[in-house]
């Protein structure tokens, strides 16, 4: 038999679009994940913040009410869920702290129905329609990875996914896959000019995590056009996909349907990559001391 972390796994993929009702995101988050364990997902990532539309876009105290702790509702929940179907649950929460401290938290809930760990977002982008630095604190975690029944992951949330620091410190722990849930697309005054080119880096940047670290990548995005009655809204772009450890795409979801996207994951196909390009070996660690510095000239 080989050893877990040479067993080939399944995973899913829950692109799909949210109303402004956090129980009815939660259900059809459910059955989701039901659909993707039909299908022999054993390890099923939800997209960033998939209990509600994404309030980041304006800053307004009261939506705070959506956090939740965690463990707490949402954790319970998915972990009876997860431990009924066996399978291994990705979910991005809101999550309160305590009162006035708050994160953008990913939970993973084991097979046995158990919180494994968290894994706080890192990256806190302050943005137009993405005012993350409003609502939450960064992460004090760390970057992680979690040893599950079906292999070993790495977890982290939308704008750690722009960060080759964060993807390489991720890898190093041994992770067989990257997840990274999120919540990402166009201003509606932008699409026409830049909206091609902004996908193309968002895929471009985590295939090239997936190749220079010879790790699978898997980025779960929502669908939808969101709008409040105080911005101009989001339409979200879809595109969920997975990136072998060469960075060729395997499987990949359309820009504006909800879909459940299946891929396997063999952790065979990194030792096979990385003994070809051996990047690993080569890093010249003894020079990488200016990337601990914000600016270097």
């Amino acid at each position: 038999m080989p050893s877990t972390e040479e067993q080939k796994f399944r995973v899913g993929l829950v692109q799909m679009s949210c109303s402004a009702n956090p129980e009815e995101n939660l259900e059809k988050a459910e059955e989701r994940v039901r659909e993707a364990a039909s299908r022999s997902a054993q390890v099923i990532c939800l997209q960033e913040l998939f209990r509600s539309q994404y309030f980041c876009r304006v800053e307004d105290a009261a939506l705070f009410d959506l956090a939740e702790p965690v463990p707490g509702p949402s954790t319970a929940r998915l972990g009876k869920l997860a431990k009924q179907l066996e399978v291994v649950v990705i979910a991005s929460l809101f999550e309160k702290r305590a009162a006035g401290l708050y994160h953008n938290t990913a939970a993973v809930i084991g097979a046995d129905g158990e919180l494994q760990g968290i894994y706080r977002k890192m990256h806190i982008p302050d943005d137009p329609s993405y005012y993350e630095k409003f609502y939450f604190t960064p992460g004090d975690l760390g970057f992680l990875n979690f040893d599950t029944r079906y292999g070993r992951i790495g977890v982290q949330v939308c704008w750690d996914q722009w960060y080759p620091e964060g993807a390489r410190a991720t890898a190093m722990l041994g992770a067989s896959v990257l997840f990274y849930p999120t919540a990402i697309g166009w201003h509606p005054h932008e699409k026409a000019e830049f909206g091609a080119a902004q996908r193309d880096a968002w895929r471009t940047i985590q295939r090239g995590h997936a190749i220079a670290n010879g790790v699978y990548v898997a980025a779960v995005n929502r669908v939808g056009f969101e709008k409040g009655p105080s911005d101009a809204g989001i339409e979200f772009w879809g595109s969920s996909f997975v990136a072998d450890p060469f960075g060729q795409v395997i499987a990949e979801a359309s820009v504006d349907q909800e879909e459940i996207l299946i891929a396997e994951i063999d952790p065979r196909r990194s030792e096979e990559v990385r003994r070809n390009w051996p990047f690993f070996r080569d890093r010249r660690i003894d020079a990488y001391g200016p990337v601990l510095q914000r600016w270097s000239r």
